[in-house]
């Protein structure tokens, strides 16, 4: 049933700060922005090895009141959680909790983003072996 994620969404009163704030993040403009002129709602960009989709959504749409944390936690692979936290803290994200060894292969660290996002890295030895398998 479940296949993978198709598209992340996190929500934002400033859509300006807030794409600013993922460009700088993922190196990259969004490739995707609506509406087109004016101001923005919506923002996405294709992130990682299997290109997820990531939004920013105009706070004016989210389901519940953003702005405090909460959820459930994505967590991002990255090749070293140590220098993942680093960065998102140098953006301006605040420590949730910082980087936890979990054992054989996986290590977790979370932030929250200026938007009030939780964001999560993880080094994650079972998504390395499975891309391994994918990648030709």
């Amino acid at each position: 049933m479940f296949r993978g994620p198709a598209t992340v969404n996190v929500y934002a009163a400033d859509m300006p700060a807030a794409i600013a704030w993922y460009t700088e993040l993922f190196g990259a403009q969004p490739y995707f922005r609506r509406p087109v002129e004016g101001p923005p709602a919506y923002a996405e960009w294709r992130v990682g090895d299997l290109e997820t989709e990531v939004g920013v959504v105009d706070a004016a749409y989210a389901p519940y009141p953003v702005g405090a944390p909460g959820g459930g936690v994505l967590h991002w692979a990255v090749d070293d959680v140590h220098a993942a936290f680093e960065r998102l803290l140098a953006l301006g994200a605040t420590p949730l909790a910082g980087p936890t060894v979990r054992g054989e292969g996986f290590v977790t660290a979370s932030v929250t983003d200026p938007f009030g996002n939780v964001l999560g890295v993880m080094e994650n030895a079972h998504y390395d072996e499975v891309l391994a398998t994918r990648v030709r």
